[in-house]
């Protein structure tokens, strides 16, 4: 993997990027004292967040070796249940760096529809973290929380209670991995600091969505290109917004 941006005026950087190398390019700000959102998506060259269903058809190695080191970074990993399902999740196995755990699973669900007998529960270092509603039917949070859950009940799963809950926990680096619905109403809010995006030299067609989905008459948030590596046709993309929230 090689790096575009940034780079010395004047040069191209095309030194090969080792996990170490890609873990200084991304590293999370420092003295974050309040949740950081950093946003991940792979998409094919005209568009399709998912082939077939899953966004697993879209991966390269690059892809890949970058999402491994992403989660290195964080202190957990955020997602909508339909991803959760539909990419059959298990928890992280790598410690976050400088600590001896990996990132908890926090997975956002109003209906708490998740299986406990899933690898969401029975592959995992740490209990997933459940943020659901106290609408959710009372039989299935208590089986997720047998399941080995850390089941939590909140008043709305709106991006602000969400990353309050996530904050009163410490968890300030923050993953989100999708699905498009959540990163959607992470934008209406204008809840993100950062955009990850892979571009896979592949052309989908079908039917697959975009990226987000959120309400209409959503303002558009101006961001800035910080980085940007390849390997192979992959584009590896990393934009910041342009002014920081607040």
């Amino acid at each position: 993997m090689h790096r575009l941006l940034p780079s010395s005026p004047g040069t191209l950087d095309d030194a090969e990027l080792d996990d170490p190398a890609l873990a200084a390019h991304y590293a999370y700000p420092d003295g974050l004292t309040a949740p950081y959102v950093r946003v991940n998506f792979v998409t094919s060259a005209d568009g399709a967040v998912a082939v077939e269903g899953r966004s697993g058809g879209l991966a390269s190695a690059a892809d890949r070796q970058v999402f491994g080191v992403l989660r290195r970074l964080t202190d957990v990993v955020l997602a909508g249940a339909g991803t959760v399902r539909s990419e059959n999740y298990g928890g992280a196995r790598t410690p976050t760096m400088g600590k001896d755990t990996p990132p908890p699973i926090a997975v956002v669900t109003g209906s708490a529809d998740l299986d406990p007998a899933s690898r969401l529960f029975t592959e995992t270092v740490v209990p997933p973290i459940i943020l659901t509603l106290a609408a959710a039917p009372a039989q299935r949070r208590d089986a997720l929380a047998a399941a080995g859950g850390d089941v939590v009940v909140l008043e709305r799963l709106t991006p602000d209670l969400v990353l309050a809950e996530l904050a009163r926990r410490g968890l300030h680096r923050v993953l989100c991995e999708g699905g498009p619905m959540l990163f959607g109403s992470l934008i209406a809010a204008d809840a993100v600091d950062e955009l990850c995006l892979t571009i896979s030299p592949l052309l989908a067609g079908g039917t697959a969505g975009r990226i987000a989905s959120g309400p209409p008459g959503t303002e558009p948030r101006a961001l800035e290109l910080v980085g940007a590596l390849h390997e192979a046709g992959t584009l590896l993309l990393q934009y910041r917004r342009a002014a920081p929230i607040g």
